[in-house]
């Protein structure tokens, strides 16, 4: 039976359709926004996957072009691996989703999100949560929402729910969130160096605008909601965990505080698991589980009753920082930035306009993007083996945040026009490597010499708590990570935020354990900024050696043709012999880019001599092509040419044009006049006089004194 329900949200309908499309899914919504209308499914697996410890859910988004009536591009003409805006999209789907699911539940859970139609007004993202959390709600799947999720800009000082892509254009602002109604779950932000205030604003406004599409699934699921299926939930059986909690309770923070290092520590507590399999008569799985579950227990009791973390630093402690520039003698730039035992090494690249990513997807209206951050997470960065393959889902998503964090601080085209990208090779992961990849971006773009307009630097926060007590943690590592409630990730520069990101993985935080943790991070944030600037405050004057010098110049577009010439044959012929690189624009910009100062400078010469216009009062030095009675014609620029009548030919009178000039002589020449059909009036006289162009007008055609009235040795050759 099909079955429609509708709100809004900041003005916008949204409708949840059911009953009509994939009958056979778990549960299958169509959810719509203007012309925008995506398919979300659910579905999960009959049994329990066998052999593992997470819950294997997965969330996938198929992209279609034809939503937007696109062809794909390429060779086979139909869409291929997903684009990292669509890898985004199922991350932060996923991020919101997997809370909410029973734990101990090990079934295969699959959502699929299509995009049928979209209007590229509406965005996608925040109507693929909704939409994957209402078929949810419809299913058999045991699911603890629903949830909502909205978008907030700030437009002319005001938080606008769900704003069009147009609205946000201007927007310093750009924060989704995803929460029950209690609490909010999952938080994404971009922002121009906004305020914490802000931010929390944002926050609360975003979490009631969600509510009417929650009351809204809360209806579906009492109306047409399926009868959740009985499922087997894995639980470690309580006479296990109490026989692990007997023999290792009183030695875990020991083992834990007694090894300072991350490897020490791993070894020490894989001890104390060994020990635990030889001892007693539980599964492996069983004892496995039982242990990891005391471990959280006793580092969450120490954290939470004596203030005292694993390694032994106070709940506002930063590790210990180093920070380091120029480290790779062939690269543009480079930055190292080590905290306690994360370390990442940035690579800075600059490039051309030819350089840039090509975009081609429903998410986003830009064709390119100039500006590229990536990050690379080796597997010996955790001392561990695995194969390399493409980059997973987590690098891109660590990339994004990390790009997205240093966006607002990248120069203008038109100050600074490369392309620039960042690779971020991870060398140690003991925590925040992302926030790391962004310190040491900023190091590199200095040490490259991009006039960023601030440095920025990030850190990563963690929470626990438990029963009307919690603790907020600057800087967790792996481990705090690991048992903790929740991670938000904070970046930005001294003047404001630029990067959020927040993930809650049990019950919901107020907003004064926001508010306190925003407070927290952003004393952090300024810690490391000043320890940065020890080593590099702002960007080096000069561009390293081995960089491209690009050379930005604005012609008409309409002689956009003369660069190039017939088949490329103009624009080949500068590059052949200045070995300058040319990208031409359609509105007419040109980029030169060579690391050679000189071929740089004929290559601007020999196209501002192709794209010139005559002044009048300028002085050229021309070619004659061509010589009548009347006079002489001299090219002054490419395919440009101009009439030196016979009276102003030299300064004196002139019995003959060619006793002064033949065809291909180069004599120096001024623009004196240009009438409305473009012809151009030339003299050679007014350079030798010295005249104006005015006067070099009123004495046209006048006569000239004999030459002996000046060179009585005879006739005066030009020189």
């Amino acid at each position: 039976m099909e079955k429609r329900y509708e709100t809004a949200i900041g003005g916008h309908s949204i409708s949840i359709e059911t009953g009509k499309l994939a009958g056979q899914a778990g549960g299958a919504v169509t959810v719509r926004s203007g012309d925008t209308l995506i398919l979300a499914t659910a579905t999960a697996s009959k049994e329990p996957r066998e052999g593992t410890d997470f819950l294997p859910l997965i969330v996938d988004y198929e992209e279609r072009l034809y939503a937007a009536g696109k062809i794909p591009g390429g060779f086979f003409k139909r869409e291929g691996r997903p684009s990292e805006q669509a890898i985004l999209l199922c991350r932060l789907t996923d991020r919101t989703l997997r809370p909410l699911f029973p734990q101990g539940m090990r079934n295969d859970i699959q959502v699929i999100i299509t995009a049928l139609s979209a209007d590229q007004e509406t965005y996608l993202d925040m109507l693929s949560v909704i939409g994957a959390s209402a078929a949810l709600v419809i299913s058999d799947i045991p699911f603890s929402g629903p949830v909502g999720a909205v978008r907030i800009g700030l437009v002319d000082g005001q938080y606008v729910c769900n704003p069009t892509a147009s609205q946000m254009e201007g927007s310093p602002l750009d924060l989704r969130l995803a929460g029950t109604r209690e609490a909010i779950h999952m938080v994404e932000a971009g922002a121009n160096q906004v305020t914490e205030e802000v931010i929390l604003g944002a926050l609360k406004a975003g979490h009631q605008a969600m509510q009417s599409v929650i009351a809204l699934q809360e209806q579906m699921a009492k109306e047409i909601g399926k009868p959740k299926r009985d499922y087997i939930f894995f639980h470690t059986p309580q006479e296990a965990e109490e026989a692990v909690r007997v023999r290792i309770a009183g030695r875990v923070l020991e083992t834990i505080r007694r090894t300072k290092e991350k490897d020490e520590r791993r070894q020490a507590l894989d001890g104390l698991r060994e020990e635990l399999l030889s001892q007693l008569d539980f599964p492996p799985e069983v004892i496995e589980a039982a242990f990891d579950e005391v471990v959280k227990e006793k580092i969450r009791e120490s954290i939470l009753r004596e203030e005292a973390r694993p390694d032994g630093r106070t709940n506002t402690q930063i590790r210990p920082i180093s920070c380091e520039v120029g480290l790779l003698p062939r690269t543009h730039g480079s930055g190292l930035f080590s905290r306690g035992k994360t370390q990442v090494l940035t690579i800075a690249t600059l490039g051309t306009v030819s350089d840039e990513q090509r975009l081609n997807g429903l998410m986003t209206k830009e064709e390119s993007k100039r500006y590229m951050h990536h990050y690379e997470f080796p597997p010996y960065s955790v001392g561990e083996t695995w194969f390399l393959r493409a980059p997973k889902r987590r690098e891109i998503g660590h990339g994004a945040l990390a790009e997205q964090a240093l966006l607002p601080v990248i120069p203008d085209e038109e100050e600074f026009p490369y392309t620039i990208r960042l690779v971020s090779e991870v060398l140690s992961s003991n925590g925040s490597t992302s926030m790391a990849s962004v310190c040491s971006s900023s190091l590199a773009l200095m040490d490259t010499g991009v006039p960023i307009k601030a440095p920025v630097a990030g850190i990563a926060m963690g929470l626990i708590q438990e029963k009307g007590r919690y603790a907020i943690l600057t800087d967790i590592q792996g481990l705090e990570d690991a048992v903790g409630d929740m991670d938000f990730k904070v970046a930005g520069t001294r003047k404001g935020i630029t990067a959020l990101q927040m993930d809650v993985k049990g019950q919901g935080v107020d907003y004064q354990v926001l508010e306190e943790g925003l407070a927290q991070a952003h004393e952090a944030r300024l810690f490391i900024l000043d320890e940065m600037a020890e080593t590099i405050s702002q960007p080096r004057k000069e561009l390293s050696p081995h960089a491209p010098r690009i050379t930005l110049i604005k012609i008409d577009p309409e002689k956009i043709g003369l660069i190039i010439g017939p088949r490329g044959k103009t624009i080949r012929k500068i590059v052949e012999e200045t070995g300058a690189k040319i990208d031409v624009e359609d509105d007419g910009t040109v980029f030169i880019a060579s690391t050679d100062g000189a071929a740089s400078e004929k290559a601007v010469a020999m196209i501002k001599g192709l794209t010139e216009e005559a002044e009048v009062g300028k002085i050229y030095s021309g070619r004659v092509v061509r010589v009548t009675d009347f006079g002489a014609f001299v090219e002054i620029l490419p395919g440009k040419d101009g009439l030196v009548h016979i009276s102003q030919l030299a300064d004196y009178r002139v019995p003959s044009v060619e006793d002064v000039v033949r065809v291909g002589d180069e004599i120096m020449v001024m623009v004196i006049d240009i009438d409305a059909e473009d012809k151009i009036r030339l003299s050679r006289r007014a350079v030798l006089e010295g005249w104006t162009p005015e006067k070099a007008r009123a004495m046209d055609r006048r006569p000239t004194r004999r030459p002996h009235s000046r060179n009585r040795g005879g006739r005066r050759r030009p020189g």
